[in-house]
């Protein structure tokens, strides 16, 4: 991992907007991954009202790492970060059915493999106290999303 560029706010390498910034921080990024915090929250977004939330919400967070991680790249290299597409997940893996809100996470996505095309892989994991969880992601970030959305609609 490099040294990180001042970024006070991880939501300016989203193109999310709050309340669905579900990442807290950025704590390591490099030309291979990504590494960031999320704590789930008892916002009433996801939570049950038990103090919980679905441990499948750690796609999300696995998703939104791979996010960063180009709007990182977007922005060492002067961009806004695009919109991507979570196209799929293979061998979710997970030893809790919920995570407790306000217990910081661990999460990292590192980059096996990317097209010229904007397709790309990444093995991701959500690690924190007596918490792991692994997936891999399959993505997609054309390099025009608003054409790539308007073709799909046709």
């Amino acid at each position: 991992m490099t040294e990180l560029p001042d970024i006070a706010d991880i939501a300016r390498l989203l193109p999310h907007e709050r309340p669905m910034v579900l990442l807290d921080r950025l704590l390591a990024g490099g030309d291979e991954g990504i590494t960031c915090e999320a704590s789930p929250r008892d916002d009433g977004l996801f939570d049950d009202g038990d103090g919980t939330v679905p441990a499948y919400l750690g796609l999300e967070y696995m998703a939104q790492a791979v996010a960063a991680y180009s709007g990182l790249r977007a922005h060492r290299e002067g961009r806004s970060p695009r919109l991507g597409f979570l196209l799929g997940s293979r061998h979710f893996r997970s030893n809790v059915t919920r995570l407790p809100c306000g217990q910081p996470l661990q999460v990292s996505a590192q980059q096996l493999v990317q097209s010229a095309s904007g397709m790309a892989s990444f093995e991701c994991r959500v690690e924190g106290h007596n918490i792991v969880q692994s997936a891999r992601l399959s993505v997609y970030e054309p390099a025009d999303p608003a054409r790539y959305l308007a073709e799909d609609g046709q």
